[in-house]
Protein backbone atom coordinates (compact mmCIF):
# COMPACT_ATOMS: atom_id res chain seq x y z
CA UNK A 1 0.00 0.00 0.00
CA UNK A 2 1.58 3.26 -1.16
CA UNK A 3 1.19 6.69 0.41
CA UNK A 4 0.52 8.07 -3.09
CA UNK A 5 -2.62 5.87 -3.27
CA UNK A 6 -4.19 8.40 -0.89
CA UNK A 7 -3.53 11.50 -2.96
CA UNK A 8 -6.35 13.69 -4.27
CA UNK A 9 -6.32 17.09 -5.92
CA UNK A 10 -7.67 19.93 -3.76
CA UNK A 11 -8.08 23.50 -5.03
CA UNK A 12 -6.53 25.84 -2.46
CA UNK A 13 -9.64 28.02 -2.25
CA UNK A 14 -11.56 25.11 -0.69
CA UNK A 15 -9.37 25.16 2.44
CA UNK A 16 -11.57 26.85 5.07
CA UNK A 17 -9.75 29.80 6.62
CA UNK A 18 -12.39 30.92 9.11
CA UNK A 19 -15.03 29.17 11.24
CA UNK A 20 -18.67 29.78 10.30
CA UNK A 21 -20.68 32.14 12.53
CA UNK A 22 -23.01 29.21 13.42
CA UNK A 23 -21.07 26.04 14.24
CA UNK A 24 -23.88 23.72 13.11
CA UNK A 25 -24.40 25.51 9.77
CA UNK A 26 -21.60 23.47 8.18
CA UNK A 27 -22.54 21.10 5.41
CA UNK A 28 -22.63 17.34 6.04
CA UNK A 29 -21.82 14.63 3.53
CA UNK A 30 -23.33 11.29 4.56
CA UNK A 31 -21.50 8.24 3.20
CA UNK A 32 -22.98 4.75 3.39
CA UNK A 33 -19.90 2.58 3.85
CA UNK A 34 -21.62 -0.54 2.54
CA UNK A 35 -23.05 0.87 -0.70
CA UNK A 36 -20.94 4.00 -1.23
CA UNK A 37 -24.15 6.03 -1.57
CA UNK A 38 -23.75 9.74 -0.78
CA UNK A 39 -26.30 12.20 0.61
CA UNK A 40 -25.84 15.94 1.18
CA UNK A 41 -27.39 17.89 4.05
CA UNK A 42 -26.49 20.40 6.78
CA UNK A 43 -24.79 19.40 10.03
CA UNK A 44 -27.75 20.51 12.13
CA UNK A 45 -29.75 17.70 10.46
CA UNK A 46 -27.37 14.98 11.67
CA UNK A 47 -30.21 13.82 13.93
CA UNK A 48 -31.78 12.17 10.84
CA UNK A 49 -28.99 9.61 10.94
CA UNK A 50 -29.10 8.86 14.67
CA UNK A 51 -31.39 6.39 16.45
CA UNK A 52 -32.56 6.21 20.07
CA UNK A 53 -30.16 3.90 21.90
CA UNK A 54 -27.12 4.96 19.86
CA UNK A 55 -24.12 6.47 21.62
CA UNK A 56 -22.04 9.40 20.38
CA UNK A 57 -18.50 9.41 21.77
CA UNK A 58 -16.88 12.83 22.08
CA UNK A 59 -13.30 13.80 22.96
CA UNK A 60 -13.42 16.36 25.78
CA UNK A 61 -9.79 17.48 25.48
CA UNK A 62 -9.10 21.22 25.55
CA UNK A 63 -6.54 22.95 23.34
CA UNK A 64 -3.97 24.97 25.24
CA UNK A 65 -2.59 28.22 23.76
CA UNK A 66 0.57 26.28 23.00
CA UNK A 67 2.42 28.67 20.66
CA UNK A 68 4.82 31.01 22.46
CA UNK A 69 7.04 33.76 21.06
CA UNK A 70 10.15 34.64 23.04
CA UNK A 71 13.74 35.78 22.77
CA UNK A 72 17.05 34.12 23.56
CA UNK A 73 18.56 35.53 26.73
CA UNK A 74 21.90 37.14 25.84
CA UNK A 75 21.27 37.77 22.15
CA UNK A 76 17.58 38.76 21.96
CA UNK A 77 17.22 36.49 18.90
CA UNK A 78 13.56 35.70 18.27
CA UNK A 79 12.49 32.12 19.05
CA UNK A 80 9.08 30.48 18.57
CA UNK A 81 8.12 27.35 20.48
CA UNK A 82 5.19 25.00 20.36
CA UNK A 83 4.32 22.95 23.43
CA UNK A 84 3.78 19.33 22.39
CA UNK A 85 3.73 17.12 25.49
CA UNK A 86 4.00 17.66 29.21
CA UNK A 87 6.81 15.34 30.35
CA UNK A 88 6.88 16.10 34.08
CA UNK A 89 7.04 18.95 36.54
CA UNK A 90 7.41 22.06 34.38
CA UNK A 91 9.20 20.09 31.65
CA UNK A 92 7.66 20.01 28.16
CA UNK A 93 8.63 18.46 24.87
CA UNK A 94 8.53 21.32 22.37
CA UNK A 95 9.04 22.16 18.72
CA UNK A 96 11.44 25.09 18.46
CA UNK A 97 12.04 27.44 15.51
CA UNK A 98 14.82 28.04 14.65
CA UNK A 99 16.19 24.92 16.33
CA UNK A 100 19.83 25.83 15.76
CA UNK A 101 19.46 28.72 18.23
CA UNK A 102 18.19 26.38 20.97
CA UNK A 103 21.08 24.20 22.07
CA UNK A 104 20.96 22.65 25.58
CA UNK A 105 21.64 25.40 28.11
CA UNK A 106 19.86 28.08 26.07
CA UNK A 107 17.48 30.23 28.15
CA UNK A 108 14.44 31.78 26.45
CA UNK A 109 12.41 34.63 27.91
CA UNK A 110 8.70 35.09 27.22
CA UNK A 111 6.60 38.14 28.09
CA UNK A 112 9.54 40.18 29.42
CA UNK A 113 10.54 37.41 31.81
CA UNK A 114 7.06 36.51 33.06
CA UNK A 115 8.01 33.01 31.88
CA UNK A 116 11.47 31.63 31.15
CA UNK A 117 12.47 28.28 29.73
CA UNK A 118 15.79 26.45 29.67
CA UNK A 119 16.54 23.93 26.93
CA UNK A 120 17.70 20.78 28.77
CA UNK A 121 17.86 18.18 25.99
CA UNK A 122 17.39 17.46 22.28
CA UNK A 123 15.14 14.43 21.66
CA UNK A 124 13.46 12.58 18.78
CA UNK A 125 13.20 14.52 15.49
CA UNK A 126 15.06 17.49 16.94
CA UNK A 127 12.36 18.37 19.46
CA UNK A 128 13.60 20.15 22.59
CA UNK A 129 12.88 19.40 26.23
CA UNK A 130 12.40 22.73 28.02
CA UNK A 131 12.13 23.30 31.77
CA UNK A 132 9.98 26.35 32.57
CA UNK A 133 10.39 28.78 35.46
CA UNK A 134 7.64 31.17 36.57
CA UNK A 135 5.70 32.45 39.54
CA UNK A 136 2.00 31.70 39.83
CA UNK A 137 -0.08 29.23 37.79
CA UNK A 138 1.38 27.97 34.51
CA UNK A 139 -1.99 27.72 32.75
CA UNK A 140 -2.83 31.34 33.61
CA UNK A 141 0.53 32.56 32.29
CA UNK A 142 0.02 30.48 29.14
CA UNK A 143 -3.41 32.02 28.68
CA UNK A 144 -1.83 35.47 28.83
CA UNK A 145 1.19 34.82 26.59
CA UNK A 146 0.27 31.91 24.33
CA UNK A 147 -1.55 31.75 21.00
CA UNK A 148 -3.75 28.99 19.64
CA UNK A 149 -1.57 26.69 17.50
CA UNK A 150 -3.62 26.77 14.30
CA UNK A 151 -2.52 24.36 11.55
CA UNK A 152 -0.14 25.83 8.93
CA UNK A 153 -2.78 25.77 6.19
CA UNK A 154 -4.85 28.36 8.11
CA UNK A 155 -3.33 31.75 7.35
CA UNK A 156 -6.10 34.00 8.72
CA UNK A 157 -5.89 35.26 12.31
CA UNK A 158 -8.49 33.67 14.60
CA UNK A 159 -10.55 36.47 16.15
CA UNK A 160 -12.15 34.35 18.88
CA UNK A 161 -9.89 31.60 20.24
CA UNK A 162 -12.90 29.72 21.64
CA UNK A 163 -13.81 28.85 18.06
CA UNK A 164 -10.84 26.46 18.01
CA UNK A 165 -12.39 24.67 21.01
CA UNK A 166 -15.38 22.35 21.12
CA UNK A 167 -18.27 23.55 23.31
CA UNK A 168 -17.57 20.58 25.61
CA UNK A 169 -13.76 21.04 25.89
CA UNK A 170 -12.76 20.36 29.50
CA UNK A 171 -9.40 18.63 30.06
CA UNK A 172 -6.47 20.83 29.03
CA UNK A 173 -3.59 19.27 27.12
CA UNK A 174 -4.01 19.34 23.32
CA UNK A 175 -1.80 21.03 20.76
CA UNK A 176 -4.63 20.81 18.21
CA UNK A 177 -8.42 20.66 18.33
CA UNK A 178 -10.45 17.48 17.75
CA UNK A 179 -12.08 19.31 14.85
CA UNK A 180 -15.05 17.01 14.12
CA UNK A 181 -16.51 18.24 17.42
CA UNK A 182 -16.37 21.90 16.38
CA UNK A 183 -19.71 21.52 14.55
CA UNK A 184 -21.74 20.83 17.70
CA UNK A 185 -23.62 23.53 19.59
CA UNK A 186 -25.08 23.12 23.08
CA UNK A 187 -28.55 23.22 21.50
CA UNK A 188 -27.78 20.45 19.01
CA UNK A 189 -26.29 18.24 21.74
CA UNK A 190 -29.42 18.78 23.84
CA UNK A 191 -31.64 17.84 20.88
CA UNK A 192 -29.59 14.66 20.41
CA UNK A 193 -29.94 13.75 24.11
CA UNK A 194 -33.71 14.31 23.95
CA UNK A 195 -33.89 11.77 21.10
CA UNK A 196 -32.61 9.11 23.49
CA UNK A 197 -29.05 9.08 22.12
CA UNK A 198 -26.39 8.73 24.82
CA UNK A 199 -23.31 10.95 24.78
CA UNK A 200 -20.16 9.42 26.25
CA UNK A 201 -16.83 11.17 26.63
CA UNK A 202 -13.22 10.07 26.41
CA UNK A 203 -10.05 12.17 26.47
CA UNK A 204 -7.20 12.08 23.99
CA UNK A 205 -4.72 14.96 24.02
CA UNK A 206 -4.07 15.63 20.36
CA UNK A 207 -0.41 16.04 19.42
CA UNK A 208 0.99 17.42 16.20
CA UNK A 209 1.92 13.90 15.10
CA UNK A 210 -1.67 13.67 13.87
CA UNK A 211 -0.85 16.25 11.19
CA UNK A 212 2.70 15.16 10.38
CA UNK A 213 3.00 14.18 6.75
CA UNK A 214 3.67 10.54 5.92
CA UNK A 215 7.25 10.66 4.62
CA UNK A 216 7.62 7.00 3.62
CA UNK A 217 6.33 5.44 0.39
CA UNK A 218 5.24 2.26 2.13
CA UNK A 219 2.28 3.13 4.40
CA UNK A 220 3.03 0.31 6.85
CA UNK A 221 6.48 1.77 7.64
CA UNK A 222 5.04 5.06 8.97
CA UNK A 223 5.44 5.50 12.73
CA UNK A 224 2.76 7.40 14.67
CA UNK A 225 3.67 9.71 17.55
CA UNK A 226 2.25 8.73 20.93
CA UNK A 227 -0.69 10.59 22.45
CA UNK A 228 -2.11 10.32 25.97
CA UNK A 229 -5.69 9.08 26.45
CA UNK A 230 -8.13 8.35 29.27
CA UNK A 231 -11.27 6.18 29.29
CA UNK A 232 -13.17 6.41 32.58
CA UNK A 233 -14.99 3.43 34.07
CA UNK A 234 -18.54 4.82 33.86
CA UNK A 235 -17.98 5.86 30.24
CA UNK A 236 -16.62 2.43 29.28
CA UNK A 237 -19.74 0.87 30.87
CA UNK A 238 -22.06 3.23 28.96
CA UNK A 239 -20.38 2.35 25.65
CA UNK A 240 -20.28 -1.42 26.35
CA UNK A 241 -23.94 -1.39 27.46
CA UNK A 242 -24.91 0.44 24.25
CA UNK A 243 -23.31 -2.32 22.19
CA UNK A 244 -24.94 -5.07 24.28
CA UNK A 245 -28.34 -3.44 23.79
CA UNK A 246 -27.94 -3.27 20.00
CA UNK A 247 -27.14 0.45 19.78
CA UNK A 248 -24.46 1.85 17.52
CA UNK A 249 -21.24 3.55 18.66
CA UNK A 250 -20.64 6.67 16.60
CA UNK A 251 -17.30 8.29 17.18
CA UNK A 252 -17.07 12.07 16.96
CA UNK A 253 -13.72 12.45 15.27
CA UNK A 254 -10.68 10.34 14.53
CA UNK A 255 -9.26 11.09 18.00
CA UNK A 256 -12.25 9.51 19.78
CA UNK A 257 -12.04 6.62 17.32
CA UNK A 258 -8.34 6.02 18.02
CA UNK A 259 -8.98 6.19 21.77
CA UNK A 260 -11.78 3.61 21.62
CA UNK A 261 -9.85 1.26 19.37
CA UNK A 262 -6.74 1.59 21.58
CA UNK A 263 -8.65 0.74 24.77
CA UNK A 264 -10.66 -2.18 23.36
CA UNK A 265 -9.81 -5.81 24.03
CA UNK A 266 -9.84 -8.48 21.33
CA UNK A 267 -13.50 -9.31 22.06
CA UNK A 268 -14.59 -5.73 21.39
CA UNK A 269 -15.11 -4.76 25.03
CA UNK A 270 -13.96 -1.29 25.97
CA UNK A 271 -11.59 -1.22 28.95
CA UNK A 272 -11.45 1.64 31.45
CA UNK A 273 -7.81 2.66 31.22
CA UNK A 274 -5.36 5.42 30.46
CA UNK A 275 -2.02 5.45 28.71
CA UNK A 276 -0.19 6.37 25.54
CA UNK A 277 -1.35 5.21 22.13
CA UNK A 278 0.54 4.99 18.85
CA UNK A 279 -2.30 3.19 17.05
CA UNK A 280 -2.14 3.64 13.28
CA UNK A 281 -5.34 2.67 11.50
CA UNK A 282 -5.16 2.08 7.74
CA UNK A 283 -7.03 -0.19 5.27
CA UNK A 284 -7.10 -3.78 6.45
CA UNK A 285 -7.70 -2.79 10.07
CA UNK A 286 -10.64 -4.57 11.76
CA UNK A 287 -12.60 -2.13 13.92
CA UNK A 288 -13.51 -3.48 17.37
CA UNK A 289 -15.80 -0.78 18.75
CA UNK A 290 -17.08 1.87 16.35
CA UNK A 291 -19.98 1.56 13.92
CA UNK A 292 -19.84 5.08 12.52
CA UNK A 293 -17.65 8.16 12.44
CA UNK A 294 -18.27 11.90 12.25
CA UNK A 295 -15.18 13.55 10.78
CA UNK A 296 -13.91 16.50 8.77
CA UNK A 297 -12.22 16.28 5.37
CA UNK A 298 -8.54 15.40 5.69
CA UNK A 299 -5.31 16.29 3.94
CA UNK A 300 -4.17 14.24 0.93
CA UNK A 301 -1.82 11.36 1.85
CA UNK A 302 -2.48 11.84 5.59
CA UNK A 303 -2.86 9.17 8.28
CA UNK A 304 -6.39 10.48 8.91
CA UNK A 305 -7.39 9.90 5.29
CA UNK A 306 -6.01 6.37 5.69
CA UNK A 307 -8.13 5.89 8.84
CA UNK A 308 -11.41 6.86 7.15
CA UNK A 309 -10.44 4.65 4.18
CA UNK A 310 -10.06 1.74 6.60
CA UNK A 311 -13.63 2.31 7.79
CA UNK A 312 -15.43 3.01 4.51
CA UNK A 313 -13.12 1.50 1.90
CA UNK A 314 -10.58 3.55 -0.06
CA UNK A 315 -12.64 3.56 -3.25
CA UNK A 316 -15.73 4.90 -1.44
CA UNK A 317 -13.69 7.58 0.33
CA UNK A 318 -11.91 8.76 -2.83
CA UNK A 319 -15.24 9.02 -4.68
CA UNK A 320 -16.77 10.92 -1.76
CA UNK A 321 -13.81 13.34 -1.71
CA UNK A 322 -14.10 13.87 -5.48
CA UNK A 323 -17.76 14.72 -5.02
CA UNK A 324 -17.00 17.02 -2.07
CA UNK A 325 -14.51 18.94 -4.24
CA UNK A 326 -17.05 19.10 -7.08
CA UNK A 327 -19.75 20.35 -4.68
CA UNK A 328 -17.36 22.97 -3.25
CA UNK A 329 -17.33 21.66 0.31
CA UNK A 330 -15.03 23.46 2.75
CA UNK A 331 -12.01 21.37 3.78
CA UNK A 332 -9.88 20.72 6.90
CA UNK A 333 -10.13 22.09 10.46
CA UNK A 334 -12.74 24.85 9.97
CA UNK A 335 -14.40 23.04 7.09
CA UNK A 336 -17.48 20.88 6.58
CA UNK A 337 -18.14 17.39 7.93
CA UNK A 338 -18.69 13.82 6.81
CA UNK A 339 -20.69 11.08 8.54
CA UNK A 340 -19.63 7.54 7.67
CA UNK A 341 -22.12 4.81 8.68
Amino acid sequence: MKTSDFYYDLPEELIAQDPLADRSASRLLHLDRETGEIQHTDFKHITRYLNPGDCLVINDTKVIPARLYGSKVGTDAGIEILLLKRKGDNVWETLVKPGKKAKPGTVISFGDGLLTGEVIDVVEEGNRLIRFHYEGIFEEILDKLGEMPLPPYITHKLEDKNRYQTVYAKNEGSAAAPTAGLHFTEELLEEIRRMGVNIAHVTLHVGLGTFRPVKVDDVEKHHMHSEFYVVEEDQAKLINDTKKNGGRIISVGTTSCRTLESAADEDGNLQAKSGWTEIFIYPGYQFKIIDGLITNFHLPESTLLMLVSALAGKENIMKAYEEAVRERYRFFSFGDAMLIQ
